[in-house]
């Protein structure tokens, strides 16, 4: 829930700042938002490696369940970082009103990247469940590098025109409606 709340919180800023002619204050929301993750996932991935062997007595008292749980943890740390990457960079998407690109970067990343990588892992390489986050990690890695990409190559001047004329064609659009009725 902390990406996809913090890829809330970086959509609405960032469509904020846009709308309000603040280009430069929208770059740095985001990148201050992504800074912020990459600390929160730091830390609660610290908590996970730490901990790692006691976890399993959450849910069993079967050993191979705890040592399970253990060697997946770190994993799970890793697949947590991207995550929480992904998470912002897909609200800065979400904010820049590029829902197309943030569906086909989420359908590359994990159709044809996650689900194929998770089924050579888990029954090609029969690594079992650990190839199948191996997969879904592989999935994350590539959905983070594209958004950072996209990221980087974003005219952010160009972005904030594009929304003012937006909402110049909104409010024209309402006020004809206003007086149509």
């Amino acid at each position: 829930m902390v990406p996809f709340g913090l890829g809330g919180a970086t959509s609405t800023h960032v469509s904020n700042e846009l709308g309000a002619g603040r280009p430069q204050a929208a770059r740095l929301a985001a990148w201050v938002v992504v800074l912020l993750s990459l600390l929160v996932a730091a830390f609660i991935g610290l908590v996970m490696v730490l901990i790692r062997n006691l976890w399993g007595y959450a849910y069993s008292k079967d050993e191979r369940v705890i040592k399970y749980i253990a060697r997946m943890l770190p994993l799970l740390a890793i697949s947590f970082l991207f995550d929480c990457v992904q998470g912002v960079l897909s609200g800065f998407i979400r904010g820049c009103g590029w829902q197309k690109i943030g569906a086909s970067v989420n359908l590359a990343s994990y159709y044809l990247v996650a689900i194929p990588l998770g089924y050579f892992f888990a029954f090609v390489c029969h690594v079992g469940g650990m190839g199948l986050w191996f997969g879904l990690l592989s999935g994350l890695v590539v959905q983070t590098i594209l958004l950072i990409c996209i990221t980087l190559c974003t005219n952010w001047n160009k972005e904030e025109h594009v929304t003012s004329v937006n909402t110049f064609d909104l409010v024209v659009f309402i006020l004809a409606s206003e007086f149509i009725s």
